[in-house]
């Protein structure tokens, strides 16, 4: 298997990031029934322009990352400083608001590469608590973050452009070397 490289996303990634979450949501969510086109392309429009990546890699509160395989993107994923929501309960908490593999590398590590890098970048910040919102239509990402440690703790409102959506909210504490037992 070819080495995964898991980076931090700069400015010169606006369009890359701006693809990568486009391709990978699309192929992620497009043929599921409960996603009307429209809803579905009014979501990714606004989510995913160049304009609106930049401004989120602008942001301080924003961590991007993007796995490489032999120097070709593989996926991504995107923290989120301050962020909390009722029902998470820390003192410093940290989402985890996207991860994502294209459809070519999916069991292949390119999440857990990911994920184990956001665990690091938590821990090294001294976050205690990760959390995430993930569709409850999405069995194959709920038992990915299971089998990484998140539990359920409860539910928001997604809008996927008109139509609000149920996520199911996961939270993991994340320890580091100054609270480990």
């Amino acid at each position: 298997m070819s080495n995964i490289i898991v980076r931090n996303a700069s400015l010169d990634d606006i369009k890359l990031l701006a693809e990568l979450a486009y391709v990978t949501f699309w192929d992620a969510f497009h043929d599921h029934p409960a996603n009307r086109p429209e809803d579905m392309a009014a979501y990714m429009a606004a989510a995913f322009a160049e304009e609106q990546i930049a401004r989120e890699l602008a942001d301080d509160r924003n961590i991007f990352l993007i796995a490489e395989i032999d120097e070709e993107p593989a996926g991504y994923a995107k923290l989120i400083t301050g962020s909390t929501e009722d029902g998470i309960e820390g003192e410093r908490p940290i989402e985890l608001s996207r991860l994502y593999s294209l459809q070519q590398f999916l069991g292949k590590g390119v999440g857990q590469a990911l994920m184990d890098e956001c665990f690091a970048i938590a821990r090294s910040r001294e976050h205690d608590v990760m959390w995430l919102g993930v569709w409850e239509y999405n069995p194959r990402a709920q038992r990915f973050y299971e089998r990484n440690g998140f539990t359920v703790v409860g539910k928001h409102t997604f809008l996927l452009g008109s139509d609000p959506q149920i996520d199911l909210l996961m939270r993991k504490d994340i320890f580091t070397t100054e609270n480990a037992e």
